[in-house]
């Protein structure tokens, strides 16, 4: 349960998140460097494709799941909301923080951990474009068909949450049909 939302003069959700205790806890799990809190570079964080602008408190780039999980602890412990964010080029607001607190961006989560060509299958961060993977998987004989019209710059993690799909869908499925698997950090 979140604590209870407010807006200030500008009409911006403020939470928790923007106290300066947490904003230097959240410095504290992904380096000074990995934040962002200035509101003009906040604003695109804020938005999809659709452009309706909820913009956050601040936005971090974790590099680890272990960050990510520090990051929900702190969240918890003070109670306010966080929004994951792919490429931001989805059309349905699933990347808006329409309540404010943080944006966590996947930008730096950019691994491939494996590819097996003989299984099939390949692990990686959800911070990699949809391009990138095809690119790396059809080095091994593969194919990631799901091909929305975002590819270059939509991330994998993004696709999984919107279930992507693209010009291939007719014949090979959507992005659903090709997770086998998730790592996934809940509240």
């Amino acid at each position: 349960m979140f604590q209870s939302i407010h807006f200030n003069s500008k009409g911006r959700a403020t939470t928790n998140a923007s106290k300066p205790e947490v904003i230097e806890k959240l410095q504290e799990i992904v380096g000074i460097e990995n934040i962002i809190v200035d509101p003009e570079k906040i604003e695109p964080y804020g938005a999809d494709a659709v452009k309706e602008k909820f913009p956050p408190e601040a936005v971090v780039f974790p590099e680890s799941t272990a960050q990510i999980v520090s990051i929900m602890k702190l969240a918890n412990e003070y109670l306010f909301p966080v929004t994951a964010r792919g490429g931001g080029v989805g059309y349905t607001g699933g990347a808006v923080p329409v309540e404010g607190g943080i944006v966590i961006g996947t930008d730096r989560m950019k691994k491939i951990i494996e590819i097996s060509a003989d299984d099939l299958y390949a692990v990686c961060q959800p911070g990699l474009t949809t391009f990138e993977l095809q690119q790396e998987v059809e080095k091994h004989g593969l194919i990631f068909p799901p091909d929305p019209a975002s590819y270059k710059d939509s991330f994998i993690g993004g696709n999984i949450a919107e279930n992507a799909g693209g010009m291939r869908t007719p014949k090979y499925g959507v992005t659903k049909h090709y997770v086998l698997g998730l790592e996934v950090v809940t509240a």
